[in-house]
């Protein structure tokens, strides 16, 4: 490569590098910095740069923009930014250190080959260990692609890791671990049934962001939620990160799904990044201006406020980074064709710059209301690490919310809690006292049982208590009420009735959570059961641990069978795919109630019970080709005899009982047969769905 190359003074916009035939134009905001200093390298690991760029303020500054055009530079061209400025005291709120090489904020590729994590929290050059960002040619051919636009009461949401879907070997994709290797298991989703995956922490992050003790063991940041590059895919799920290659290979992906029919929803870390705390290292943002990026004391400024339990958080309400953030979101719809964001700890997005909250966040309504993100699905985790819960009062109309209270109450029911009844009707009926009021709808609410954050769903019917030793931690990370029952003993077993007990359970939790209101999600590998040994917080085990084994999947066939057949009960009925709120009153041209309640009689439920562990409904079908059902929830620990509604001119068939063996325990359709009675048997912890027929 030529050593130099001509330049002119460039323009403010876009920010990043934009690469054209002609040359490429930088831009990078820094409103404190005083002498900024462009370096470009001829690979990622070059020890030196060929040519080094030092920007003037007379020509090179338009307002807090710096900028500079390179002509002739062509794609494929490493860079990163040095910068000097005011206040090297940390009591300034400031970290500007002129020997540091600092990542585009803006970048859309970058390497963390040479990375050390530790010569970024200390003072000096970090030249030869510090990431680096690539000018790329942006251009792709998406074949008349575009976001998919599945209506959110039809959608049911698997939650996966990009890096562990694949890495196991016997997951025998060509590139494990990486989005070309997701690509290959395409047609194992298909099969599954689900409209859209949701994937965990893609943009670029940092592996090294692990305490030092988990660190000594070898292991790494593997969850994904220590982000420092917005605009970049994480080179670690790329074949070949040093080509440049994330935004084609990324884009690949999300055509392939939507090839397939499936939307494609990103967990996204807004509410701080991987710079941690005051020892933290300098990535980006800290070294072009922390002061405006994060909440910093009002006192001290050395002292980052932390609402998310990682050591900084984004001012995300200042002008400045609100508009970065929506920029960040509106170019990977626009450019990556993204169907949805889910946003970790999202609460602390609703804080204002001296950290109160706010009623009305610019950041969140200026989501809400982009008309770039109109069509986007938009997923709050509506909670912060410093005791700020909003699940039912997020700002705004349009975000749905991870329904935590749906969680624990379906969570303590199935374990064998009392007392529920009343909760349980509401939370499986879109949770109306959460939504309804504020003019919300049943679609708001995210139903789920497990996530990536907790135990398995095997696990929360194996272990009463997490087993985190192998973090390093001594088993101090990790939620201590994880409102789990290990069915009598702790960890795995061989006792018959035990297992059996357990997998009941867990078709029990998928009964119920694709037969409520709302939008339902499920965890990848809950299907086949996958089991992380009670490790309820694998956001580090970047090994077999977390990895999904596909041997699983012929291991655990009939549960997985299950799952499918739910699943598709649920498309075929639009009765629990409501967009409204359920109300008992009389569907018009019809003799039934669109829900009615019941216990082991007809329309007598044991709301007034606290010992009751049985409930049933009345579900009505949408209109005369859908059959209504009768669904039925015995979690005591005793048999017991339901009686059906008699609905003139029709017959109940039955559809699930978890009780049974594969494949009597969900029946298609075509195969049912009519009951011939008026009651049906359940057995103890046990769900039932019935369907109606004409005859």
């Amino acid at each position: 490569m030529q050593q130099h190359y001509k330049l002119r003074h460039g323009q403010t916009y876009p920010l990043g590098s934009k690469f054209t035939l002609k040359g490429v134009n930088f831009s990078i905001f820094s409103r404190y910095a005083e002498e900024v200093e462009l370096l470009l390298f001829d690979s990622s690991d070059s020890d030196e740069p060929f040519q080094s760029i030092p920007l003037k303020k007379e020509i090179n500054r338009t307002f807090f923009s710096w900028h500079v055009y390179v002509s002739k530079l062509p794609a494929g061209t490493w860079y990163s930014w040095r910068m000097d400025g005011p206040g090297h005291a940390r009591d300034s709120g400031f970290r500007f250190e002129k020997n540091k090489h600092l990542v585009d904020p803006w970048a859309r590729a970058v390497s963390q080959k040479r990375w050390s994590r530790k010569a970024a929290c200390q003072p000096g050059d970090n030249s030869r260990t510090s990431m680096r960002c690539v000018v790329i040619d942006d251009k792709y051919d998406w074949e008349g692609d575009t976001p998919l636009a599945i209506r959110s009461e039809k959608s049911i949401i698997y939650e996966l890791h990009v890096g562990g879907f694949t890495r196991h070997p016997s997951s025998k994709v060509t590139h494990p671990g990486t989005f070309s290797g997701l690509i290959e298991k395409i047609p194992y989703l298909q099969d599954l049934g689900i409209t859209h995956v949701e994937l965990l922490p893609v943009m670029a992050f940092d592996e090294q962001d692990v305490p030092d003790n988990t660190a000594k063991l070898g292991l790494k940041n593997y969850w994904g939620y220590s982000t420092h590059s917005f605009f970049s895919p994480h080179p670690g799920y790329c074949v070949t990160p040093e080509q440049g290659t994330h935004a084609q290979e990324f884009r690949d992906l999300v055509k392939a799904l939507h090839k397939a029919g499936m939307g494609v929803i990103m967990d996204v870390v807004f509410n701080h990044t991987a710079e941690a705390g005051a020892d933290g290292p300098v990535i980006n943002f800290r070294g072009i201006g922390g002061k405006t990026f994060y909440h910093l004391d009002q006192y001290d400024k050395s002292i980052l406020r932390d609402y998310t339990g990682c050591g900084n958080t984004v001012n995300a309400n200042h002008p400045l980074v609100a508009r970065f953030i929506i920029s960040c979101l509106e170019y990977w719809v626009r450019e990556m064709h993204i169907d949805g964001f889910r946003f970790d700890l999202a609460s602390a997005m609703a804080r204002g710059e001296s950290g109160e909250v706010l009623q009305d966040p610019p950041v969140l309504w200026g989501i809400e209301l982009s008309e770039q993100l109109l069509k986007t699905k938009l997923i709050a985790e509506a909670w912060d690490a410093a005791g700020l819960y909003q699940v039912g009062s997020f700002p705004g109309y349009r975000w749905a919310e991870w329904n935590g209270r749906y969680r624990d109450i379906i969570r303590q029911f199935v374990c064998g809690d009392k007392g529920l009844l009343n909760e349980l009707a509401t939370r499986i009926c879109g949770s109306s006292d959460l939504y309804e009021p504020q003019g919300r709808l049943p679609i708001n609410s995210i139903n789920f049982v497990t996530c990536h954050d907790g135990f398995t769903l095997h696990d929360l019917f194996s272990y009463n208590k997490k087993h985190n030793e192998a973090n390093g931690e001594n088993n101090r990370d990790g939620c201590s009420n994880n409102i789990s029952y290990n069915c009598g003993i702790e960890g795995n077993t061989n006792k018959a009735a035990i297992v059996a007990l357990r997998r009941k359970q867990a078709k029990n939790v998928f009964a119920i959570l694709l037969l409520s209101q709302g939008v339902p999600m499920l965890l990848a590998g809950d299907e086949i059961l996958h089991s992380q040994q009670g490790n309820n917080n694998c956001y580090c085990q970047d090994n077999e641990l977390s990895w999904i084994d596909w041997n699983m999947v012929t291991q655990n066939v009939d549960i997985l069978r299950f799952v499918k057949a739910m699943i598709a009960l649920r498309k075929r009925h639009p009765s629990i795919m409501r967009r409204r709120f359920l109300t008992g009153n009389v569907i018009e041209g019809k003799n039934i109630a669109d829900i009615s309640w019941h216990g082991t009689e007809i329309n007598k439920p044991l709301w007034n019970n606290p010992e009751a562990r049985i409930l049933a409904f009345t579900l009505a079908g949408i209109d005369h080709h859908e059959a209504d059902l009768h669904i039925v929830m015995n979690m005591s620990d005793e048999i017991a005899i339901i009686e059906l509604p008699t609905i003139k001119g029709k017959k109940w068939c039955l559809a699930v009982d978890t009780s049974l063996p594969s494949p009597q325990d969900i029946i298609s359709p075509q195969n049912q047969k009519p009951l011939g009675k008026n009651f049906y048997s359940i057995n103890s912890k046990t769900v039932v769905a019935l369907e109606n027929v004409n005859f």
